[in-house]
């Protein structure tokens, strides 16, 4: 048994111990990232995320808000689930929506200047940070607008002076901290940001078109190496395999193979895992290192196809790379 689910039994015994005395058990609290440091984890991949709930259904446990759809550094409940207990659940209903505030740009305190300072004190900040726009707050829960280049762009292509941060300024874009995360995007194109708040209405972040960029990049990335390395194993097994072949190297529910494209990287793995099989590639390359790296990536694929907040470690994109590299190199010298 690891340190996680010891933990976690642990919680399941005195919680389900106090339900039996009449009393009610005090939820474990702490943040998502303790929480996956349980487990020796730093990131929310797929595997990650259904080894530790499978934990949490077999101890009869859950987590409130949901451990996976959070950000990160987020306070979250482990506590009975609702099934077991008549006990009520200590916070809102679980909801596995993927929602803005689960981005690290909600959770950061944006930068902000007063309606009254001199413009000149938004200008130098917004060209010290490279900032398109700065919050014009009173305090962290007053949001008087938002100044930015082209606000200041159009009122002195206007002729209209523009001495101090009021001069410039326009309504501010905000949405709640619960916001999906798909509704706020569109948000987020039309306006090239939004000001996030909480539930306590303080003004937790400020999330703009780059910072989506940003996020898009880290999923997106990850998705176009795999399909690279796909697409250069489709090339080196091409013609040199039979249907039947491929149907024997797919697992069972998957036997509906009718060329190449229908394999999975599972396929291709255990494809190639065989010396008889191996032999027809004519390849001057090592067999058990290569299919170690692809089922490396196949595991990272897993990942790749569960959208993770935190995106992947830097050294699985390094083996994504080094494994799209290779097979490069092995298309350019006529191997495939």
């Amino acid at each position: 048994m690891d340190e996680g689910h010891a933990r976690l039994a642990e919680i399941a015994k005195v919680m389900k111990g106090a339900v039996q005395k009449g009393a009610v058990p005090t939820p474990e609290k702490l943040t998502i990232r303790e929480f996956l440091g349980w487990y020796d984890y730093a990131r929310r991949g797929g595997s990650i995320v259904n080894r530790i709930r499978n934990d949490l259904d077999k101890l009869e446990l859950r987590t409130n808000p949901d451990f996976e759809v959070e950000w990160i550094d987020s306070i979250i409940s482990i506590e009975l689930h609702p099934d077991v207990t008549d006990t009520p659940s200590s916070g809102d209903p679980v909801d596995p929506t993927h929602r803005i505030g689960s981005l690290e740009a909600a959770n950061k305190r944006p930068m902000s200047v007063n309606p009254d300072d001199p413009l000149s004190r938004a200008t130098t900040m917004m060209q010290l940070h490279d900032y398109a726009q700065l919050p014009v707050m009173i305090n962290n829960r007053d949001v008087k607008g938002i100044v930015s280049w082209q606000s200041i762009g159009i009122r002195l292509s206007l002729g209209r002076g523009c001495e101090y941060v009021r001069d410039c300024m326009e309504p501010a874009r905000e949405i709640p901290f619960s916001t999906p995360l798909f509704d706020a995007i569109t948000e987020i194109v039309e306006h090239g940001y939004v000001l996030v708040r909480g539930k306590d209405r303080v003004v937790t972040g400020i999330v703009t078109a780059g910072d989506i960029s940003n996020q898009f990049m880290q999923l997106a990335g990850p998705f176009l190496l795999i399909g690279e390395i796909e697409g250069y194993l489709r090339h080196l097994i091409h013609g040199k395999f039979k249907v039947e072949e491929m149907r024997e190297a797919s697992p069972a529910g998957q036997q509906d193979i009718k060329g190449i494209a229908d394999m999975t990287l599972g396929g291709y793995c255990r494809l190639l895992s065989s010396e008889e099989n191996w032999s027809q590639l004519s390849l001057n390359v090592d067999r058990k290192e290569l299919v170690k790296h692809l089922d490396d990536v196949r595991e990272i694929r897993n990942d790749v196809m569960h959208f993770d907040p935190d995106g992947l470690s830097p050294e699985h994109i390094k083996k994504l790379q080094d494994v799209a590299q290779f097979l490069a190199g092995l298309a350019h010298m006529g191997a495939m």
